[in-house]
């Protein structure tokens, strides 16, 4: 099949990728021109395991194509993929210029039938307005072009993104014609050989189903955090506490680990946007998530508390080591990363830093500028160099298993702060090292 993706950002970019894996023809459209000339030459703009392999496979291949040509990229594909950015305004609403100046340009230059899918995370109601903008252009034009319009949202887990597309758990699909979700159907088949995992719902309810999924995951990890906090004050342990109501089925374990909070371009973004549209289209107060927004907020400062409660709220002349950056491990995206609360709160009580993390370092430098205070290491012990004390932000994998005696012997004090749990308490006391955690 032709099809054709706008937008090259994180969401586009994979999606145009996995569907050219599968034997698809894909042009992948963007309006910044530096960042088509970068994918021509085979390199991406982000860090995603395993997809700058794949874009140079597929583009040797001759099925995967880059272009800032509205028209090219318009004519081309049958199925058009709308996979732009919805940045969150500041009352916390999905900005919809993007996607809607998206369907403007597909009413302008389509000239046969187009299914255009809404591909970005957009409020529940943001197919009417595609359809409407793209009927207005047509109408512009005095052509009566025939085109569908269908919601498809994206479930993709960023540094697993890939594995997600390739083997979808399930894939969501509003759809309110036959010829559309026939087209759609077809286009996802290849994913879904071994049985059926497309659900086919109204479109609204599609729309509606991407913001409940992103703010359900949400409302796990902040109920954790609140309970790890509890779990503190009372003598308990939070991990024996997940292991014991993971258990239960109707529980299960993913998404009950406590930390510093969730961060990213979905979870801070979705609930805000889903507490907004609540309140302004429908009138209702989100009690619930406007709590999970606010124990996120305050899980941020929890893991710097912890150094002022230690070292006292006075950090000046003290030195920390900082590992992680990005707001979770395998992916370089800073977007509303802990990192950049723990760094704040230290940097505003007079300490310095230096981090270290093993992909996010341009990006939180292009983030937080010539910050004073704040260096960047090449590996996680030079950070530890000269540093009164270490502080993990990010789960990544080189982190879990560490040389404790060369931890020990290069902190001016043994001690470490853990905003994800890495390691087992005792066993890390044990050492002669001073280790504080999150509910443990």
């Amino acid at each position: 099949m032709k099809i054709t993706v706008v937008g090259t950002g994180y969401v586009g970019l994979v999606t145009g990728t996995c569907l050219s894996e599968v034997g698809n023809d894909v042009i992948c459209f963007d309006t910044d021109a530096n960042k088509i000339a970068m994918l021509q030459r085979g390199d991406i703009p982000i860090f995603e395991p395993g997809l700058q392999d794949m874009v140079k496979r597929n583009m040797q291949a001759g099925r995967l194509h880059f272009t800032d040509d509205i028209e090219r990229a318009t004519h081309f594909g049958t199925i058009q993929f709308i996979a732009v950015g919805t940045p969150p305004g500041e009352d916390g609403s999905a900005d919809m210029q993007y996607v809607l100046s998206a369907a403007r340009n597909i009413g302008r230059h389509m000239n046969d039938y187009k299914v255009v899918v809404d591909k970005s995370t957009v409020p529940v109601g943001t197919a009417d307005a595609v359809r409407a903008a793209i009927a207005q252009e047509l109408e512009l034009r005095g052509v009566n072009t025939p085109f569908s319009v269908v919601s498809n949202p994206e479930f993709l887990k960023e540094g697993a993104a890939i594995d997600d597309f390739m083997r979808p758990g399930r894939i969501v699909l509003g759809c309110d014609d036959e010829q559309a979700a026939l087209n759609m159907r077809a286009l996802y088949a290849p994913f879904q050989r071994h049985h059926d995992r497309l659900i086919l719902m109204d479109i609204r309810s599609a729309e509606l189903t991407k913001y409940a999924a992103n703010a359900m995951l949400a409302t796990r990890i902040s109920f954790m955090n609140e309970l790890a906090n509890l779990a503190e004050k009372l003598g308990a342990d939070i991990e024996q506490v997940r292991r014991g109501i993971g258990s239960d089925p109707r529980i299960g374990y993913d998404f009950l680990y406590a930390g510093a909070g969730y961060g990213g371009s979905c979870f801070p973004k979705d609930v805000k946007a889903l507490i907004h549209s609540a309140a302004q289209d429908a009138g209702i107060q989100l009690k619930v998530l406007q709590a999970v927004e606010a124990a996120n907020q305050a899980q941020k400062h929890v893991l710097a508390g912890k150094v002022k409660a230690h070292f006292g709220n006075d950090l000046a002349g003290k030195h920390f080591a900082l590992w992680g950056l990005a707001f979770k491990a395998n992916t370089d995206d800073m977007r509303e990363a802990s990192s950049l609360s723990v760094i704040a709160d230290l940097t505003a009580a007079g300490a310095t830093i230096t981090a270290y993390d093993p992909v996010a370092t341009a990006a939180a430098q292009a983030v937080l500028g010539a910050q004073p205070g704040v260096a960047f290491a090449t590996s996680a012990t030079q950070a530890l160099q000269g540093a009164d004390a270490l502080i993990i932000v990010t789960e990544w994998k080189e982190f879990r298993s560490p040389d404790f005696d060369h931890i020990k012997a290069t902190l001016k004090q043994p001690v470490i702060f853990d905003g994800r749990n890495l390691y087992e308490p005792a066993l890390v006391r044990a050492m002669g090292i001073t280790y504080l955690a999150i509910g443990r």
